[in-house]
């Protein structure tokens, strides 16, 4: 129902613009094995494709994965061979990496700030050393594999400055976030830029 809903509103935008060059991407979530992805993309491309066969018009799109379970970080390779992205979804990533849930750790962090244990919330800045190491290696290992995907990160770290210009550095293409954030997040990425 999904694959149709992105795959029919593609359609109807190229139909009325012929000009534009539209490529939608169809994420597939919560991947922590490669024969799960496939699974999944294999029902998306039928879906798809019937689609687009019916509509008669030429309609390039992609399938990806969301990238927040530590074990697709570390099978990164074997994914990277049926994805044509990655997006890291850092809430989630963050959650299992740390192993406590946001929505409970509000009950305990303040006494972790206290006792000097974390300086910063880590689901307000992405944790570079454990996050962001399974994030480096994730890239590292799907760039080996010589598949030529693009990388994203989506969540409330994409609109923090210092996490902007982490992702920068590792390689991410884009940051994706709450609108409220994008001018900070565009600011951000700039600057990284420029820093280079």
């Amino acid at each position: 129902m999904q694959t149709k809903a992105v795959i029919r509103a593609a359609l109807n935008v190229k139909k009325a613009h012929p000009d534009w060059n539209l490529v939608p991407e169809i994420m597939i979530p919560l991947v922590g094995e490669v024969k799960e992805l496939k699974y999944v993309k294999d029902v998306v491309v039928k879906t798809a494709d019937a689609e687009i066969a019916a509509a008669g018009i030429d309609l390039k799109y992609e399938v990806g994965t969301m990238i927040e379970i530590p074990r697709a970080c570390l099978t990164a390779d074997d994914i990277a061979k049926e994805a044509e992205f990655f997006c890291f979804g850092t809430n989630d990533l963050t959650q299992m990496t740390f192993g406590f849930s946001r929505d409970d750790a509000g009950k305990f962090l303040n006494a972790y700030y206290d006792a000097k244990i974390f300086e910063n919330d880590p689901f307000a800045k992405l944790d570079q050393t454990g996050v962001g190491q399974l994030m480096e290696l994730a890239i590292a290992k799907a760039k080996a594999t010589g598949n030529k995907l693009h990388y994203g990160i989506c969540g409330e770290h994409g609109g923090d400055p210092v996490s902007v210009e982490f992702c920068h550095k590792i390689g991410l293409d884009y940051v994706s976030c709450s609108p409220f954030r994008v001018p900070i997040a565009r600011l951000a990425a700039a600057q990284a830029a420029i820093k280079g």
